[in-house]
């Protein structure tokens, strides 16, 4: 298994099978909220040095990814945060310690780019609570939603 960072053009083709297998896994709403990624904004991002992708393969083929959004902090404007905005690994591989290295590789990266504060969102259905708590991480918000169309 391989760790690497990757630009969007590079895994653009490859990502989209994960992405749906992710999508169908841990999406809600799945009837009312079609999955559509906006890759032109997407790519905006990673113009801006926004946009950081993170991926783990094996034997060459992409099995998982990490992407974080960094930007510098409305409240804390002397810091720079990464927000997660994909977390995703094959369930294949799901055993073991992929997920916990590749999480490790993108704090790595992101630290030496001087992010302060990585902050990981999960699905309250599909939790990986244990492994971030072994990371180091602390449970620091609840996010509730509501469709509303």
């Amino acid at each position: 298994m391989t760790y690497q960072q990757e630009f969007l053009a590079a895994v653009y083709i490859e990502i989209q099978k994960l992405l749906e297998l992710h999508w169908r896994d841990i999406a809600l709403n799945q009837s009312k909220i079609k999955l559509n990624p906006d890759w032109d904004r997407y790519e905006e991002a990673e113009k801006r040095g926004q946009l950081k992708i993170f991926t783990a393969r094996n034997d060459g083929q992409l099995v998982g990814y990490f992407v974080c959004l960094v930007t510098q902090s409305l409240h804390y404007k002397d810091h720079t945060f990464a927000h997660n905005d994909v977390l995703f690994l094959h369930p294949d591989y799901r055993k073991g310690l992929a997920g916990w290295r590749l999480m490790k590789f993108a704090e790595k990266c992101l630290s030496d780019d001087g992010v302060a504060l990585l902050m990981v969102n999960t699905k309250t259905h599909k939790p990986f609570d244990v492994l971030l708590q072994r990371l180091g991480y602390s449970h620091i918000e609840n996010v509730y939603s509501k469709v509303l169309i």
